[in-house]
């Protein structure tokens, strides 16, 4: 009886030093960066490793490798802006070259150029092409707004209007010169350039992104502006920006495209109206609707009285007169 008490004594000790030994030996492995048995790892796929940028440098084949099979492609890459990205030394393999953008190519090598083992911006959606291109162009006024703007929320990606390998436009590497890209889209637009008074932009004088963020604003229309949406105009039209010493409501509150049409009209000054005092009499009435003052009495809009410029010259305003006559 005794022996037996003593050998089970002796069994539950050992059992406990080898527990004690396992658990050290589990924690050690840990300590040291070394994968429990218990719990081997699996290796990352290719597509893992494209949307967590987690690829080992092994995994990037160069630029040069690229080019023993798109040769076209790397003809027209090596004149364009991205070409700089090869001498990247910051970022390392993950931000030069074709890899840069394509994401990493040794499988897609290995694989006999399969295109699932790579990202391809023709079948992407265009979230995920937007996505690739803020990787790099996400700072700063330009495209700071991009991923929230009128032509991401209607389906227009960064391709849509720029083509890395084949831009028929040098500056902005666009697939076509401005206006006529603009215009592909904007035909309203380009009906009212076409109106015998209009802002000079198919004849080359301005373009459209002068006055558009084309990747997005926190105004409408994507102007570039200030909360008056007017800063933009005042860029050609300094004369008229003020301040005054007594402002023009109009000018203030509604901003130029309260008298005028911003692309062209059929009037003179690209006016909304070919009657000048029907665009005053908008605003100065006797009704209740206007704060403005109405027109006095005497001002017979059948005689003299048939334009109000000609006695109210300083419409956007005047340092001299309140009833802007000069």
């Amino acid at each position: 009886m005794k022996l037996c008490r003593g050998s089970l004594m002796l069994g539950l000790s050992f059992g406990v030093i080898l527990c004690v030994a396992s658990v050290t030996g589990a924690r050690a492995g840990s300590k040291s960066g070394q994968p429990s048995p218990t719990a081997p790892s699996s290796p990352a796929t290719n597509a893992d490793q494209q949307s967590t940028g987690a690829a080992d440098a092994s995994d990037y084949v160069g630029t040069e490798t690229c080019k023993s099979c798109h040769q076209n492609m790397y003809d027209n890459y090596e004149k364009t802006p991205h070409w700089k990205t090869m001498n990247d030394t910051h970022g390392g393999p993950s931000k030069q070259g074709c890899e840069g953008c394509h994401g990493p190519g040794a499988a897609h090598v290995a694989g006999g150029g399969d295109v699932t083992k790579i990202f391809t911006f023709k079948n992407a959606s265009v979230k995920e092409v937007n996505g690739r291109c803020m990787t790099c162009h996400a700072g700063g006024p330009q495209h700071m707004s991009a991923l929230n703007s009128v032509h991401t929320e209607n389906g227009i990606s960064c391709i849509s209007c720029h083509s890395p390998h084949h831009a028929e436009s040098s500056e902005h590497l666009l697939v076509k010169a401005e206006p006529q890209l603009c215009f592909t889209c904007h035909l309203q637009q380009k009906a009212q350039f076409a109106m015998p008074f209009h802002h000079r932009v198919e004849e080359g004088l301005i373009q459209c992104s002068d006055c558009h963020n084309v990747h997005g604003s926190t105004l409408p229309k994507q102007v570039r502006a200030s909360s008056t949406q007017d800063a933009v105009c005042y860029k050609c039209h300094t004369d008229k920006q003020g301040p005054f010493v007594y402002e023009h409501a109009a000018v203030k509150i509604d901003g130029c495209v309260s008298c005028h049409s911003v692309h062209g009209g059929p009037n003179a000054h690209m006016l909304k109206l070919s009657n000048v005092n029907l665009i005053c009499l908008q605003c100065h009435t006797t009704s209740s609707f206007s704060s403005a003052p109405g027109a006095p009495s005497f001002h017979n809009q059948a005689t003299f009285f048939q334009s109000c410029t000609l006695c109210h010259e300083a419409i956007h305003g005047s340092n001299f007169s309140s009833f802007y006559f000069k």
